[in-house]
Order: C-alpha cells, then sequence, then structure tokens
C-alpha cells in the first residue's frame, strides 16, 4: 500500500471510528459472554426483555421486618405498580424514567460477586445520581463527575454513606456521560471492593449500616438499583454468589454465664482503630499488613471499654509473629505502657533469642514474666483466657496458667523494665489487638463482664 493509500484508509477509520464505537453490541458478543460468565458460576439478575426477579421497594429492611404479613403485602403491590411505571426496559436496557423509587431483587443475597454496566443518560443538567445498594444498604455511588456542589468530582464507586469507614474512591475511572461504565463488585462478610471500569476505587472497606449504625450491615438482603430522580440505565447485571461462613455462637454454658461475642468471623463491627490490616477472611480475623503505615496505626481496639473481665479467644501464630492483648488500654499513645500488654508473640523464632523473661508470651510486657514452652507450633490454633479482676491477672494458654500475676507492687514501685507505664495505675479501657507489622490470625472472640455494670 502507498503512502497515499494509506493516508486514505486513516481517514475512513477516523470516519468510521465513532459510528462503530455507536452500534449496540453484537448478540453473539453478548452471547459468549454470557456463556463465559455462566460457566464461572454468574447468573444473570436482568435478562434484558422484562423485569422477571424485581421488585418495588418498600421501605428499609429494618421497617420490613416490623411489618406483619398482610401489611408487607399491600405495600408491595403499590411499590410494584409504581415501579412498572418508574421503570423500562428499552432495547435490551433497565432504564429509570426519572421519576419513582428504587427497583430490588426479588431474591435476598449474601456474599457474592457482581457485574453491572451502567451509564448516566445526559439530560442537560448536572444532576447525574444512582447508586447501588448492598444488602439492602446505601450504597456504592455513581454520579456525574461534573456536580461540583455535591463533590462528585471524587468519582464513582465509593461507598458513599459512610461516615466511620472511607467513603470516597480511591481514584476517579468514570467514563463521559451516555457511556457505558462497568462496576465489579466483590462483598463479603462486612466488606465491599469495587472495580470501575477495571480500576480498583474501594479496596475491601466496611459498609456501615445506614439505617441504624449501632447494628452491623445485615447478613443478607436485597440488591436495590437506585433510582435517584436523574436518568440512568444498567444492563449486563450478573452475579455469584459465594460460600459464607457459619457465625461463632457462644456454647450454652457460655450464654448462661453471661458472655457476649466480640467476634463472629462475619463482622468487625464491634471494633475501631485499624481496620484496614485487621480484616474479616473465612471466618477469622486475620492481620494482613499492607505497605505502608495505617492513618489509624497498627491497633485494633474493642469499640466498648473494660474493667474486670474473662476474655476467650483463640490465635494462630506465623513464624516470628508478634503481637498483643492490650488491656485497660485507651485508644491513643502506646498501648504498652499507656494501657497494659500481655504479648503475643512467637517467642521460639530466632530473631527473638535475646528477649527479656518479660517480653515471651502471655507476659505483662516489661513487668511480669509468664511461663514458657506452652505454645503449639507455628501455623497451629492457640487457645487463650485472659482473667482481669482489680490488681489480678491470669492467663490461661492451651489448658495451662502460664501468668498469675499481681500488679499491686509494680504499681507502687514500677514496673520491672524501669520504665514508666502509667496504665498499671489504669482501672478500665479498651481490649486491642496491638500490631508489629507481622500477620497472624484470631477467632471466636469472647468476653465476660466481671465489673456488674
Amino acid at each position: 500500500m502507498n503512502l497515499s493509500n494509506k493516508l486514505r484508509s486513516l481517514v475512513l477509520l477516523a470516519f468510521l471510528l465513532p459510528v462503530l464505537v455507536s452500534f449496540k453490541e453484537d448478540p453473539i458478543r453478548v452471547e459468549n459472554k454470557a456463556e463465559m460468565l455462566q460457566k464461572e458460576g454468574f447468573v444473570p439478575l436482568f435478562n434484558g426483555k422484562d423485569l422477571k426477579g424485581w421488585k418495588g421497594l418498600v421501605g428499609d429492611p429494618i421497617k420490613r421486618s416490623k411489618m406483619d404479613a398482610k401489611t408487607l403485602a399491600e405495600a408491595q403491590k403499590k411499590a410494584d405498580a409504581e415501579m412498572r411505571d418508574s421503570w423500562k426496559v428499552v432495547n435490551g436496557e433497565l432504564q429509570f424514567t426519572g421519576h419513582g423509587n428504587n427497583i430490588t431483587t426479588v431474591k435476598k443475597y449474601g456474599d457474592f460477586e457482581m457485574l453491572v454496566d451502567w451509564k448516566i443518560i445526559n439530560n442537560g443538567t448536572l444532576d447525574g445520581d444512582a447508586g447501588i445498594y448492598l444488602r439492602g444498604t446505601p450504597q456504592v455511588q455513581i454520579w456525574d463527575n461534573a456536580n461540583l456542589k455535591v463533590g462528585a468530582q471524587v468519582g464513582s464507586g465509593g461507598l458513599y454513606n459512610n461516615k466511620e469507614h472511607e467513603s470516597k474512591p480511591l481514584t476517579v475511572a468514570d467514563k463521559k456521560l451516555d457511556e457505558w461504565n462497568t462496576f465489579r463488585i466483590i462483598m463479603k462478610a462486612d466488606r465491599v471492593t469495587v472495580y470501575l471500569n477495571d480500576v480498583l476505587v474501594t479496596d475491601n472497606v466496611i459498609l456501615e449500616n445506614y439505617w441504624d449504625r449501632s447494628m452491623p450491615i445485615f447478613s443478607e438482603e436485597q440488591i436495590e438499583l437506585q433510582a435517584h430522580g436523574s436518568p440512568i440505565a444498567y444492563r449486563n447485571i450478573y452475579i455469584k454468589e459465594l460460600p459464607r461462613v457459619k457465625p461463632f455462637q457462644l456454647s450454652a454454658q457460655e450464654k448462661k454465664e453471661g458472655y457476649k461475642v466480640l467476634f463472629d468471623g462475619t463482622n468487625m463491627h464491634s471494633w475501631i482503630g485499624n481496620t484496614r490490616d485487621y480484616i474479616t477472611e473465612n471466618g477469622n480475623m486475620a492481620v494482613i499488613p499492607k505497605p505502608g503505615k495505617s492513618t489509624l496505626g497498627n491497633n485494633l481496639f474493642s469499640r466498648e471499654e473494660f474493667s474486670d473481665f474473662v476474655l476467650r479467644f483463640e490465635f494462630q501464630l506465623t513464624p516470628g509473629a508478634n503481637n498483643g492483648l492490650g488491656i485497660r488500654s485507651p485508644i491513643t499513645g502506646d498501648a504498652a505502657y499507656e494501657g497494659m500488654e500481655l504479648q503475643i508473640l512467637d517467642n521460639e523464632a530466632p530473631v527473638y533469642k535475646d528477649l527479656k523473661v518479660y517480653q515471651y508470651h502471655g507476659s505483662i510486657y516489661g513487668t511480669i514474666p509468664a511461663k514458657r514452652g506452652y505454645l503449639k507450633p507455628v501455623g497451629e490454633w492457640n487457645y487463650q483466657e485472659v482473667i482481669v479482676q482489680g490488681p489480678k491477672i491470669k492467663v490461661i494458654l492451651n489448658g495451662t496458667v502460664i501468668l498469675d500475676a499481681d500488679i499491686t507492687d509494680a504499681r507502687k514501685n514500677g514496673a520491672a523494665d524501669g520504665l514508666k507505664h502509667p496504665g498499671l495505675l489504669r482501672d478500665s479501657g479498651h481490649i486491642g489487638f496491638l500490631g508489629h507489622g507481622n500477620p497472624l490470625k484470631f477467632r471466636n472472640i469472647r468476653i465476660k463482664d466481671l465489673s456488674g455494670k
């Protein structure tokens, strides 16, 4: 091909490209995509033809749970009629007409991976605003980035209604109005990961319960496509349900004795602090440090404060793992000194060959040593019980008492390491897991309050 022919070809391609892009998806390509997703375990939530599998929105999960069957049925009938007037199937797209309420799945979902295409339809304004409710809870945000008045320049894909945990996306990955975007949303336990157009915008962030922030996110609820008064379209909506762990439950005896669960393997609602590195994973609280320091420090703390208590939990060490159990600790400052730290440590690792006696596992750090030799091999689960009553602290590891201490003397005369430990004088505070940048796991955490509150 000579130069002039090449130039003519390039000009022709430049002319045709916008036309080609404007074409609707090739039906054969769509069918192949559906077959591929089906092999991966995905099923369609929207068939591209009608509203089968969808219903109108009735209230919120808490309000619905309080309705009797008759009241709910009547409200659902009214909501369905409104849905059919507000949402239309047009050329294989699920379109919101600009008035009415959310559309929701008939089925409820727990853990899942979801794929959905969406586009904001340009109506000449800057009010493009929508979202996807996960387990009936708002929301993975969708909006027109040009709407600076509401802060939309941060981009879509964030957990907009979060207050305690991250709400904004990591970066802007939106396409222009009238162009299709694709979400890949993964919800496991109480955490959400979102990819927008193959770009990670929300990284394993806890979704808060908007309807009642004193509660964790619902374990199972419907998925909703939000209607916020501006036209939007959805297509290619697929979902793959993921296996869910069985929540840890107290034994009948523990219930009778007044224990309560602090971590059941399904959510982190009872904890504050570094929820970036402390995550829920297969029913465990896994410590998986990420590069860079968390803005919340290395520690995770109980939301509540405790004075006297019995704490029971299990932990699994990795080689050289170093963590600690904070008791009666404040949230700020060095918990090993401002509170008290009971060592959680693979103290048989070569790197710890020169430890002081009050630094081994189970010891009150810097103060009173615990017995050695009762940890299970690295990788096996250890069971630990900690009893705190006034100045007395007892640690039972795998059935053996390794610490039976009274800190009265240390309160008066100082700690063994000769350093200041003002936390020895504290009578109450938070329980914490005090990280040192090492991976390990915890599970089945429960507590009995002995303070008579």
